[in-house]
């Protein structure tokens, strides 16, 4: 027997793949809880606000899904704990076999929708642009923990890298934009660490070569 739990679930999963490969504006809730096999009346049940409060529901899950795969890529499980450039790298690597699997739909609701609202929807904006403030400053944290000074700005320079090489990649049906902006990522952090390991050993009295 399904219960309503399983009837939410669905219309929540449908919406989240149909937003992630077709976007907000294109997607209608007929469609969704058709695509979640739910009678219409049910999407209303669950979600009274409409479209506009599934849209955001499917944001923030979809948000707090990528924020804990931040912390499987970067913590102490991945393969490179002690080395921020390489599990950048590794975890762009991951991204461009993630994107194929997909067949190049974009695998970032939250970006599909982000490009969509950003100048439209206030609600929808101000939830992307929280979402997005969380990863980097998870991935801030990381990089912090491993000697990098300018976390912050580290951070939200790779999370931009790979957003930009999603939207390539998708428009190209090809991997290489990912796998181009892995090399720059991780340059990018190669350098930052470089430059706090010489800000301490400035502070410190060591050597240090510019």
């Amino acid at each position: 027997m399904t219960t309503t739990g399983d009837t939410r679930a669905r219309i929540l999963h449908a919406a989240t793949e149909l937003f992630r490969r077709q976007g907000y504006a294109a997607t209608g809730m007929k469609q969704i809880v058709a695509t979640a096999r739910a009678p219409y009346g049910s999407a209303y049940h669950f979600f009274p606000g409409g479209k506009a409060q599934l849209g955001e529901e499917v944001l923030r899950s979809s948000g707090a899904t990528y924020l804990e795969l931040i912390g499987e890529l970067f913590g102490p499980g991945s393969g490179h704990p002690r080395d921020p450039a390489a599990a950048t790298r590794d975890a762009f690597t991951g991204a461009a076999a993630t994107l194929e699997a997909l067949d190049f739909a974009d695998p970032c609701p939250v970006a599909t929708v982000a490009l969509e609202v950003a100048s439209t929807h206030e609600g929808l904006r101000r939830a992307t642009s929280e979402i997005f403030t969380s990863w980097v400053d998870a991935l801030a944290g990381y990089y912090a923990a491993h000697g990098i000074g300018a976390a912050h700005d580290t951070a939200g320079s790779v999370i931009a890298l790979l957003e930009g090489a999603f939207m390539l990649g998708r428009a190209h049906r090809s991997t290489d934009p990912v796998l181009a902006a892995r090399e720059a990522a991780q340059a990018i952090v190669s350098a930052a660490l470089a430059a706090s390991d010489g800000v301490t050993g400035a502070g410190t009295g060591e050597n240090v070569t510019f």
